[in-house]
């Protein structure tokens, strides 16, 4: 309010002051004469004081004028001015507003537009750190290839985009199925960012593939000390490597080194179910039967598995039957109530032709979680004592339709491994095989598996006499696929 006031009576002030000096030029007398060869001009005061402000004014403009013909002529030669800047900022934000046009069209999955904005984005920005890359993924979504590696090696030649560059060459190259360049690739990608997750992980997987396992640890402990990976992972992970290092040297190089890595793999991880047999092995071998013993019976109370228990019978190959039962009991006491441990059981009573004990080691298995295994050797104690061959055949219908049990199963692509292998031969991908039971669907026969038991016999729950007929495996399970003679045959 009073900024209001004051500006009023500054007006008013201002207003009197210049119709008192108006005034006071026109009483004046006088004036100015102004010759212009046979020309005269007389002006009194006040219209001599115009006359000078419009000689300023004209004087400005001819400044002005002067400016702007000079830039035109600059501008024409090639040098900045406001004139080139104008046109730079204009070219700048069309160039802008085609990225972000771009980057839109990238978002919505319309490849070709993003491709052809991305191009007149560099034709306006000429900024190739900005628009390469996008020429380059709006190219891939197109389907251009060369088009997207054109523009990937463009990225090459700065170093603030090198990474990239080298990173998209590399995933053209694994999606062509060129492992060996991508190896080359990503190698270097680590070596410009050595913590980047996703390549420590793509570089080792490529050296997993080739089998380059002592690569591989240094990868493994690069990505640890990045932070990107669980202390607790390493050791399994590292474990996995040893073991197929291990391996390796069991074919190609020497035994004792071979003993070493595997007994180095078991220390890092001790409930990894190869390193542990591969450790047990390498014991014996050494004639270290206690350490042996140690190995799998630690391993055991992690997981039972069969090839534990495999390994745990070489330790004393020449064993009777019932020293076999005696001595195992020491590693079955441990999970007592998994179904591995009953299963080994009863097979080890079934080689000690003691069919009643190995009904009771049995249990409740064949009917509460029933697998191809528990119902085959159901069907060989029936037939050990004396059970109708009805019966028999009823017990390996059943068994034929049944689940398969736990197997290596990859918990990326869900496909099922006959052995254990550091990578999935399906996927390629690396540590997922896990032994669990793998998720199968109904099995569909003709005639429907559920009159098999009509057909062949139905299994009967109750006890029959025992007789003293001996039951050979092999005979058992001639219905039953190989894979399966051969799991109840390996203990036995």
């Amino acid at each position: 309010m009073l900024w209001s006031v004051t500006k009023i009576i500054l007006f008013v002030l201002a207003t009197i002051a210049l119709t008192f000096g108006a005034a006071t030029l026109l009483e004046t007398s006088g004036g100015i004469r102004v010759a212009v060869g046979a020309r005269e001009f007389n002006l009194d005061p006040l219209q001599s004081v115009i006359a000078f402000l419009l000689l300023l004014v004209a004087f400005w403009l001819f400044l002005k004028l002067a400016g702007f013909l000079s830039a035109m002529f600059r501008f024409l030669n090639g040098d900045e001015t406001a004139i080139s800047r104008w046109f730079d900022r204009n070219r700048e934000r069309k160039g802008y507003r085609a990225l972000s046009d771009s980057l839109l069209a990238l978002a919505s999955g319309e490849g070709r537009e993003a491709m052809h904005q991305a191009t007149r984005a560099e034709r306006l920005l000429a900024r190739p750190e900005l628009t390469n890359l996008l020429t380059a993924q709006a190219a891939e979504m197109a389907g251009d290839q060369r088009r997207a590696e054109t523009a990937y090696k463009q990225l090459l030649s700065d170093d603030t985009t090198r990474f990239v560059g080298v990173r998209g060459i590399m995933k053209q190259r694994l999606a062509d199925g060129d492992t060996d360049t991508a190896l080359k690739l990503a190698e270097k990608a680590f070596s410009l960012k050595p913590k980047h997750t996703e390549t420590q992980d793509v570089l080792l997987r490529l050296q997993a593939e080739k089998s380059d396992w002592t690569g591989a640890r240094k990868t493994l402990e690069a990505k640890v000390k990045a932070g990107s990976l669980p202390r607790d992972i390493y050791r399994r992970r590292d474990a996995v490597l040893a073991l197929s290092e291990a391996r390796g040297l069991i074919e190609d190089g020497p035994k004792i080194k071979a003993q070493e890595e595997s007994i180095e793999a078991n220390r890092l991880s001790p409930d990894l179910v190869p390193a542990a047999v591969m450790a047990a092995r390498a014991h014996i071998e050494q004639d270290k039967l206690r350490y042996a013993a140690r190995v799998l019976k630690k391993a055991w109370a992690a997981q039972p598995h069969p090839e534990l228990a495999a390994a745990f019978a070489e330790i004393a190959p020449e064993e009777t039957p019932d020293a076999r039962i005696k001595r195992f009991r020491t590693l079955t006491k441990a999970n007592a109530d998994h179904p591995e441990t009953k299963m080994l059981l009863a097979e080890l009573n079934i080689a000690a032709e003691d069919f009643p004990a190995a009904r009771r080691a049995l249990g409740d298995l064949p009917t509460d979680a029933p697998s191809a295994r528990a119902l085959t050797l159901m069907a060989a104690i029936e037939r050990g004592e004396g059970a109708d061959d009805t019966i028999v055949r009823g017990w390996l219908a059943r068994a034929l339709t049944a689940s398969r049990g736990p197997q290596w199963v990859c918990d990326n692509c869900q496909s099922i491994h006959a052995t254990w292998s550091p990578t999935c031969d399906n996927c390629a991908a690396f540590d997922t095989l896990a032994w669990r039971e793998a998720a199968e669907g109904e099995v569909s026969m003709p005639g429907s598996a559920e009159m098999l038991p009509l057909i062949v016999g139905k299994p009967e729950p109750e006890e029959l006499p025992v007789e003293t007929e001996v039951v050979d495996a092999e005979e058992v399970v001639e219905a039953k696929s190989a894979d399966e003679a051969a799991e109840v045959q390996k203990t036995v």
